[in-house]
């Protein structure tokens, strides 16, 4: 198994330079980058490679590497528990390390399935949160993450660390607080629509870093942030609600993780804040909204 340390420096992938990590990962397994698309640049730099059904996923912050480790743990539990999750490629030792670099392959998922919706992201919650529980998952530990990002940062002024510590603080002793009504589960940690891809035999889970043990509300709560906060269809969290049996913003405790998911999907950005220009704006949006305590704001996705 590959090592969970890397030695990434902050600022290392800017996309040109991301680029050339996608051309020396696909060259030492013998796979074509040309005309590779990316499709992410915020935790991890995803590509879908033109040439082969491979999709590409290179570790972008240094203190994230281990979750390269879990991922390709979980996604192999998965696998053998027959959910309908994307498959690692298999015949290349996972998590693949080359150089510098510590990158993820997966089977791109084939097939022109109608696009999923809420419905379809219940069904599957629902299934992963009957799983029975494994030794080898972590619990669920969000606040750890959220510091992570932090340390990370490339450029943040200080008052703004600041105020961001300081929020950590507050959500982490807001979530001790809190008491579930729902038995601890298997949780995604990151279910919405655009982790759902639409496959021949029906909609596939994706992004499998963050699966844990933990609260099954949590994995309620970002699609009820999307549309309250990112202008998402309500329609949609209405019927993941409905499907799933459980409506999570009818419950007292939802304000805490609804703060945590706003700060969690703020702050994901903070590695890469030199590196990808094109998201400071939205990040400066985000903070000034939260400061204010505006719940009214709206906010757009990172690109």
């Amino acid at each position: 198994m590959a090592s969970a340390t890397t030695s990434v420096r902050k600022g290392r992938y800017t996309r040109p330079k991301l680029s050339e990590a996608l051309n020396e990962v696909c060259t030492s397994v013998g796979l074509d980058p040309r005309g590779a698309r990316l499709l992410r640049f915020v935790n991890n730099g995803v590509f879908l490679l033109h040439e082969h059904p491979v999709v590409v996923r290179i570790v972008l912050a240094p203190s994230f590497s281990y979750r390269a480790v879990n991922v390709v743990e979980a996604a192999r539990w998965l696998a053998a528990s027959g959910m309908p999750t994307v498959r690692l490629l298999p015949g290349v030792e996972q998590p693949l390390r080359v150089g510098e670099h510590l990158a993820t392959l997966w089977e791109a998922v084939g097939g022109s399935g109608p696009a999923p919706g809420g419905g379809d992201l219940g069904m599957l919650l629902r299934q992963v949160h009957r799983l029975p529980i494994p030794h080898a998952l972590p619990d669920w530990q969000p606040m750890s993450d959220v510091r992570r990002r932090l340390r990370d940062a490339e450029e943040l002024d200080p008052a703004d660390h600041d105020f961001l510590e300081r929020r950590c603080d507050e959500i982490e002793r807001r979530l001790a607080e809190l008491s579930f009504p729902l038995p601890r589960s298997v949780v995604h940690g990151d279910a919405h629509l655009g982790n759902l891809i639409a496959g021949s035999d029906g909609p596939v889970l994706c992004d499998l870093d963050s699966l844990a043990v933990g609260p099954p509300e949590w994995d309620l709560t970002p699609m009820a942030v999307g549309y309250l906060r990112l202008g998402h269809p309500p329609e949609a969290y209405a019927r993941l609600a409905e499907t799933y049996g459980f409506d999570i913003t009818g419950w007292s405790g939802f304000a805490v993780l609804r703060a945590l998911r706003e700060l969690k999907i703020t702050v994901s950005v903070l590695p890469i804040l030199r590196s990808n220009p094109r998201i400071r704006g939205e990040f400066r949006r985000r903070l000034h909204s939260m400061r204010q305590g505006d719940l009214h704001a709206r906010w757009v996705p990172y690109r």
